[in-house]
């Protein structure tokens, strides 16, 4: 993938084991991890249904920032041959500049060019922000889906067709 120009930020292809898309997933970990304290956690199914392994990934795309720093970060990954997409994230620090948009557009570039006539997503409840997002960029909403359907209750999934 070329990379994306951005008045401030570009988007790279990078390895879904990449050290700063690992970084950037660490961090949203952590703050999910506060957003949903207070619930009753999450079981053996629901760590499962949140598990990606690797060898799954389609595409990874890095948002990095003009002096280097990755700043957004978002996955797509073969479900039972849906396009899926996994851990989108912006850093805090650079939230409301576009960048979450900026790579939902990249993977929806992705995935036209795969192929891809639907894409599919998973989040939370407690993700008021995300689910913003994902409606103002065209997502409508659909039913749980598995594997989070029965092991995540909380689940907000959504789904864009591509035409």
């Amino acid at each position: 993938m070329p990379a994306v120009p951005s008045p401030s930020f570009t988007l790279q292809a990078v390895d879904y084991t990449d050290p700063r898309a690992a970084a950037l997933r660490a961090a949203m970990d952590e703050e999910m991890g506060a957003r949903y304290a207070d619930g009753p956690g999450l079981s053996a199914a629901g760590v499962a249904a949140l598990t990606v392994d690797p060898a799954t990934i389609r595409h990874t795309v890095l948002a990095v920032d003009a002096d280097g720093t990755p700043i957004g970060h978002a996955a797509l990954r073969d479900l039972r041959g849906e396009w899926e997409v996994k851990r989108v994230v912006v850093a805090a620090a650079a939230r409301g500049r576009g960048v979450g948009r900026a790579v939902m557009a990249e993977l929806e570039r992705l995935a036209r060019a795969g192929g891809a006539t639907r894409m599919i997503l998973q989040t939370g409840d407690r993700q008021p922000e995300a689910e913003a997002l994902y409606v103002a960029v065209g997502w409508t909403p659909i039913p749980a889906y598995a594997p989070y359907a029965d092991a995540l209750p909380m689940s907000r999934c959504y789904a864009r067709h591509l035409g």
